[in-house]
Parts: C-alpha cells; sequence; structure tokens
C-alpha cells in the first residue's frame, strides 16, 4: 500500500528554518529518520521509502506555496495514490506552538497552500496542522510565517518535529481514525 506525505513550505534557503516550511522540516525528518534522502524530481524534492510493508513516499513542493496543489495534484496522479492515503502537512497560526490537529477535511482557514491545494482536490483530504504560534500584530502575518522560529522556539523545534513525523507514520500504519484519538492534543 503506498502513501503521499506532502510537507508544505517555500524552496529557497532564505525560507529554510521558518514558520512555513515546518511541513518541510517533517518531512525532512521522516527521510532523516528512513536514511533516505530526497532527490530532485518533477514539481518536487521526493524521497521514499518502505515502513512496516508501506510504501512512503514524501515529497516537498518546489511549486513555491502558492501553488502546492499543482505538486499534490500531479504526484498523486503519477504515483496512483487516491486522497484517502494522501496526508498534507501544514503550518497553523490559529493553534499555539507545537500542538498538532489531524482532520479529514476543512476549509483552508486562509493558508494560500490549502487553498491552492482546494482548486484540485476541493476540501475532503487530509491534513495534518501543526501549530506555529500567532505572536504578530495586526498585518503582520505574511512577516510572521515567513520569519524563522525564535531561539527558545527552537529548542522545542525538534520535540515538535518528531511528535510530527510519528503521528504521519501512525497515519500509513494504523490509519486516519486511530491517529486522531492517538495524536490530536
Amino acid at each position: 500500500m503506498k502513501f503521499l506525505i506532502v510537507g508544505l513550505g517555500n524552496i529557497g534557503a532564505e525560507y529554510e528554518l521558518t514558520r512555513h516550511n515546518i511541513g518541510f522540516l517533517i518531512n525532512d525528518y521522516l527521510a532523516d529518520e528512513a536514511k533516505t534522502s530526497f532527490e530532485t524530481a518533477k514539481l518536487a524534492a521526493m524521497a521514499s521509502y518502505k515502513h512496516k510493508g508501506k510504501s512512503i513516499y514524501l515529497i516537498k513542493p518546489a511549486t513555491y506555496m502558492n501553488l502546492s496543489g499543482k505538486a499534490v495534484n500531479y504526484w498523486m496522479q503519477h504515483l496512483g495514490i487516491p486522497v484517502e492515503r494522501t496526508l498534507i502537512i501544514t503550518d497553523d497560526i490559529a493553534l499555539p506552538l507545537g500542538k498538532l490537529r489531524m482532520r479529514p477535511k476543512g476549509s483552508s482557514a486562509g493558508h494560500n497552500g490549502l487553498k491552492n491545494i482546494e482548486g484540485y482536490l476541493g476540501q475532503d483530504y487530509i491534513r495534518l496542522r501543526v501549530g506555529i504560534g500567532s505572536n504578530f500584530g495586526k498585518g503582520q502575518q505574511v512577516d510572521y510565517v515567513l520569519s524563522r522560529f525564535e531561539e527558545e522556539e527552537m529548542t522545542a523545534l525538534p520535540g515538535i518535529i518528531k511528535k510530527a513525523g510519528e503521528a504521519v507514520l501512525s497515519f500509513c500504519t494504523l490509519g486516519l481514525e486511530r491517529t486522531m484519538n492517538f495524536h490530536n492534543n
């Protein structure tokens, strides 16, 4: 059985440790744990490996956040992976730093990457929202999500990424319902 794990983010060194790139960071963690690496592929960087008999395909779209749906749609079609075995990992300012929420469907909540994915898949796709907090003033949301994590947040980040990685693997092996019951903290 095949699973597509899409970590949302922006390509380029200037975005590497930004809040908006939490999906990339989680997919990097999963690839490191599996001792595999990303290769440049069509519309994305891609890595794959086996975990407990499941084939896991990790992608980091190279389309920039606002056009993520193009890469998601391409890889779902190319690999023949249905929407119910596709997971989108995204940042969420509505959740406190490190809080996880896996959901089977929902709105984009103003997130441009998710809005673009909705254009291809509708609202019925599974997403793992990872809280990045909302410590910004009026009109500062874009600057906030594109800024790097603060020093004290950086110390918490490895634990957050590990916890999210465990939720991803749980989704692939135990299914959506059990994963939501166990990992939605």
